[in-house]
């Protein structure tokens, strides 16, 4: 991945430095100019977040997402227009994690030596979490190099957790009146607002699991949500970790599964959008009675940009979780 961002940063280079000796006029350059606030994010939840703190988006800012064709935070390799356009940004957000461990170079090379920088694992501080192998989880092969790599690994998927949004939303908010303090007060009120959804929805999840037969999910997938699990006080049994690239468990991990269903009596098996479900299902069919329900959470790693033109929020989807976990905790 450094060689592959090296050899990118040299071409933008270029590419900015012909930019430079040429003509001013063209209608990119312009754009680039024009003096509208620049904001750059890397996945949805955090693009769905800095929208609705600007509300009507009062001085007219450039939102841009970059995750937006569907390949997912982990496998994310930046484009030569990617880095080009976070280079030049006003507000850059990202969650700060293994895999986005490009974003160091790229700021290095960065036009805009201003640029508000906003690493989400940073804003949480001590309440970052650790990525955790549970008992009967497949722990992730490592490579040679992740084995010599020094200092805990955490785990990225900090947006699943409602309470992590309000506190984003905060940080957004602060970061959109500093560099446009003229309307600080509107994208206070618009945050506040929000803010205020997000509590709802929140107080929802906290009643749904008061109120459910169990406290225990089971994923025959990987495990992106232990920020939910832990707000809430949910138990979780997994295939993986929420940043493995398995595809293939055990006859192990599918028997020790498959047995904490029959001792618990769960339901239903979960999976995250867009897998083929084929480790859910075995593990169904090496329970007892072979009849669980395999559900699916949003883990919102993947939404592309059509989704967001479909209509596709972060409340509409996590509101769209709260169902699928009543139903997983019954």
């Amino acid at each position: 991945m450094r060689k592959y961002l090296a050899v990118l940063l040299l071409a933008i280079a270029t590419v900015f430095l012909m930019t430079g000796c040429g003509s001013s006029g063209s209608e990119e350059s312009q754009s680039a100019d024009d003096g509208r606030l620049k904001i750059v994010t890397t996945i949805f939840p955090e693009y769905d977040w800095v929208n609705n703190v600007l509300g009507e988006n009062p001085a007219g800012a450039e939102v841009t997402m970059l995750l937006d064709d569907g390949v997912d935070l982990h496998s994310f390799q930046p484009t030569a227009q990617d880095i080009q356009t976070l280079s030049t940004c006003d507000i850059f957000i990202y969650v700060g994690g293994e895999s986005d461990e490009w974003v160091e170079d790229a700021l290095g090379e960065a036009v805009n030596k201003d640029m508000t920088v906003i690493n989400l694992l940073d804003v949480m501080g001590e309440n970052a979490k650790e990525e955790e192998v549970v008992e009967g989880m497949e722990a992730e092969k490592e490579g040679e190099e992740a084995e010599e790599e020094e200092g805990p690994e955490y785990d990225e998927h900090v947006w699943l957790s409602l309470k992590n949004a309000m506190l984003f939303t905060d940080t957004i908010a602060d970061a959109l009146g500093k560099a446009d303090p003229e309307n600080a007060d509107y994208y206070r009120s618009y945050a506040d607002t929000y803010k205020e959804k997000l509590q709802t929805l929140d107080g929802e999840y906290a009643d749904a699991v008061s109120a459910a037969k169990g406290d225990t999910l089971l994923f025959g997938d990987r495990f992106p949500f232990r920020y939910m699990a832990d707000d809430y006080g949910l138990k979780y049994y997994a295939a993986f970790v929420g940043c493995s690239a398995e595809t293939e468990a055990s006859f192990e991990t599918i028997k020790f599964l498959a047995d904490k269903m029959d001792e618990l009596g769960l339901p239903a098996v979960l999976t995250i959008e867009g897998g083929d479900g084929k480790i859910a299902q075995t593990i169904v069919d090496t329970t007892k009675n072979k009849d669980q329900k395999i559900l699916s959470l949003e883990s919102m790693q993947s939404v592309t940009g059509k989704d967001i033109e479909n209509g596709a929020t972060y409340l509409d989807m996590m509101t769209k979780n709260l169902e699928v976990l009543k139903e997983a905790l019954e």
